[in-house]
């Protein structure tokens, strides 16, 4: 398919269906994102996946035919012979996408807008390839003049070695149970060292460090340490300054005492720093840092804080909630988990919530004395408000504006329980009784927050998972909490914050996927009428899926959700190759070619634009594999397993279905 107006042709569609998916996007109201960007990334090589078939096929008819026939009726039969393929090919992409509409909380605000653009981008695609790529076709190219050169140079050359090697799986149809066992015995072996993950780690660019202090530190304390914190971060050669947060007002979402601060790291270019990616620069900065006597460190991002802190309201990756009855327990027990769990390997910034520690003044009213000098709870309690925490006396007009008056003691009078004990209460017949003869004061620690879920009392302890994948640290820690910790009847233990959005996306996707695997084989039953030939088509699925492992594994990276977009993105890629050669195979066969030469006619004749279409969707996604910009980390795993799995289900479209397709073909007649 050479020269310049195939190419217009092919090119024409990428704009078409950009533009229809941008509209379809404005119509449904979803904004451009980081994930709907990357949604037309992989799209833009699908897109013409459609177009190159109809194009290929016109180029190869035309140059078959009878030069006198008119180019209308070559054009049409072309069109007509690939039009059901591409149509039934197309729906299947985006069928496929199905699950990811039915995604629910973070997962499916992150990846429906995904799923949004490539759907509209590909039905888009579809209009073109089946109503404007024909006459496009037919306005613009030309039966070639030299009849005896079928084909450019560069196909010549891939069809070289190809065609011997493809006659001898045909031959040999034993190499492709072999070629194909040993590819998904090797996804076998691979598949269970993948790690698990909600999705990466983004790397923002920029740190924070969360101090959590003693609850009964004072402001002036809190500021001393954390300019302490600043000034030894400064000394790191990466860091440029800091700025800090000393707790947070009531006004806002998460209020924050005076014991919690938010420290930002400034930090120089990305280019200046010595390190590859800033998970090792935190980590050292961790270290530099070390431990601070009476302060806990947490470190996170700004992003990652927010999103952490909406799902469980901490500030970690990680939540294990204990819930319970007794606060002295679940402190008790909380520690002991948090002892456990930083033995793990990965672990860091573990941290229990701070339920206790808050120093109280406890006046525990002296029942039988109150009754001798005939006085009240009440009145006592009134007197204590009144002196301590202060009563309304009036309001003070400043034209519209009022200001109330509030009376209560001096400071030097209330300010310590021995003071507070002296205040006087007045009792019938004009007595005046000092406080500390009515009720008992102590000094007590008290618990800071009472925290509950669904009427239950709990407590949390956060943590965040360093050079290890998520999945495998929570089964770790799950062991080792089992095995060290005695839990009292009545008390559970639960898993929350990434981990908990991973199990729920898992979930949902294992309910989904069957039925949409289920509606994909009811379409290909529908398009070929055939079991055999469906079956044949869905052996793509399972070689696909073995290319994305493997991808997966030989970049290092983790089972997350990003890449279970990947597998399913590939499931409808993997079956349009082997959809439009088995139609092919089967028109052969209704030709009446022998089914051998058939196999090797039809896996020559289709080589061209398998190729075509796996290479323009593997290059539409190169920009994602190798991007190192912010959110870059959420979609290398999507573009590596759309990669990986097109090499596989390549070499299955081109060696393996040509050699197996005797067992799996049909009666001509019902082709």
């Amino acid at each position: 398919m050479g020269g310049w107006r195939p190419s217009i042709v092919v090119a024409l569609s990428i704009p078409f269906s950009v533009l229809f998916a941008t509209l379809g996007m404005k119509y449904f109201g979803i904004s451009a994102n980081l994930m709907s960007l990357g949604g037309l990334a992989i799209a833009i090589g699908m897109m013409v996946d459609g177009t190159v078939v109809m194009v290929e096929n016109v180029d190869r008819v035309l140059r078959e035919s009878d030069p006198e026939e008119s180019r209308v009726t070559i054009v049409a039969r072309a069109c007509m012979e690939v039009g059901r393929p591409i149509l039934f090919a197309i729906s299947i992409i985006i069928i496929v996408f199905l699950p990811l509409f039915t995604l629910q909380g973070v997962e499916g605000k992150t990846f429906r807008p995904l799923a949004y653009t490539v759907a509209l981008a590909m039905f888009g695609s579809l209009i073109f390839a089946l109503f404007l790529a024909p006459v496009l076709s037919q306005m613009l190219m030309r039966q070639p003049k030299n009849k005896d050169e079928k084909e450019n140079f560069l196909v010549r050359m891939i069809t070289i070695p190809y065609l011997p090697l493809v006659k001898l799986f045909v031959s040999q149809r034993l190499l492709a149970i072999i070629l194909a066992g040993g590819l998904l015995f090797t996804g076998a072996v691979i598949f269970p060292q993948l790690g698990t993950e909600f999705t990466p780690t983004l790397q923002e660019g920029t740190m924070v460090v969360r101090l959590s202090m003693a609850p009964s530190i004072s402001l002036k304390e809190s500021t001393r340490i954390t300019m302490l914190v600043e000034k030894r971060l400064i000394t790191f050669p990466e860091v440029t300054g800091a700025v800090t947060r000393i707790g947070r007002g009531e006004v806002g979402a998460h209020t924050d005492p005076v014991n919690s601060s938010e420290m930002y790291i400034l930090l120089k270019p990305k280019e200046e720093l010595r390190f590859s990616n800033q998970e090792d620069l935190q980590e050292a900065i961790r270290k530099h840092l070390g431990e601070i006597q009476g302060v806990l460190t947490n470190f996170t991002q700004p992003i990652a804080m927010t999103v952490d802190e909406l799902l469980e309201g901490v500030r970690a990756e990680l939540a294990i909630k204990l819930f319970g009855d007794d606060l002295e327990i679940l402190k008790e027990k909380a520690d002991e988990i948090a002892a456990v769990v930083k033995k793990v390997k990965g672990a860091a910034d573990v941290q229990p919530d701070q339920i206790s520690g808050t120093p109280q003044l406890l006046i525990r009213i002296d029942r039988q004395a109150i009754a001798r000098y005939g006085i009240n709870v009440s009145e006592v309690q009134e007197v204590i408000r009144a002196a301590v925490g202060g009563e309304v006396a009036g309001q003070i007009f400043e034209g519209i504006r009022r200001f109330d008056i509030l009376v209560r003691f001096i400071p030097e009078a209330r300010n310590n329980p021995e003071a507070i004990g002296q205040i006087i209460i007045p009792a019938p017949g004009g007595i005046n009784v000092p406080l500390n003869q009515l009720a008992k004061i102590e000094e007590i620690v008290g618990p800071r927050q009472i925290t509950r879920e669904n009427n239950q009392r709990f407590i949390t302890v956060q943590c965040n998972v360093n050079g290890r994948d998520i999945g495998s640290f929570v089964q770790e820690a799950k062991q080792a909490i089992a095995d060290n910790v005695d839990l009292p009847s009545g008390y559970l233990l639960t898993w929350g914050g990434q981990f908990r959005l991973q199990q729920e996306a898992n979930k949902r996707l294992a309910l989904v996927v069957p039925i949409t695997l289920l509606i994909i084989s009811i379409l290909l039953y529908s398009s070929f009428n055939s079991v055999k030939n469906s079956f044949l088509i869905l052996l793509n699925i399972p070689l696909a899926l073995v290319g994305g492992v493997i991808g997966l594994w030989l970049t290092g990276q983790n089972l997350s959700v990003p890449a279970s977009v990947g597998f399913i993105a590939l499931f409808g890629i993997a079956l349009e190759n082997g959809m439009v050669l088995v139609t092919y195979l089967n028109q052969l066969l209704r030709d009446g070619v022998p089914i051998d030469k058939a196999c090797v006619q039809g896996a020559c004749l289709r080589l061209r634009p398998v190729l075509m279409t796996a290479l323009t969707t593997a290059l539409g996604l190169i920009p994602l594999l190798f991007s190192h910009g912010t959110g870059s980390e959420v979609q290398r795993p999507l573009a590596t397993v759309v990669v990986g799995g097109l090499v596989t289900s390549t070499i299955l479209t081109l060696l393996v279905i040509p050699a197996l397709y005797k067992w799996f073909a049909i009666d001509p007649e019902q082709t």
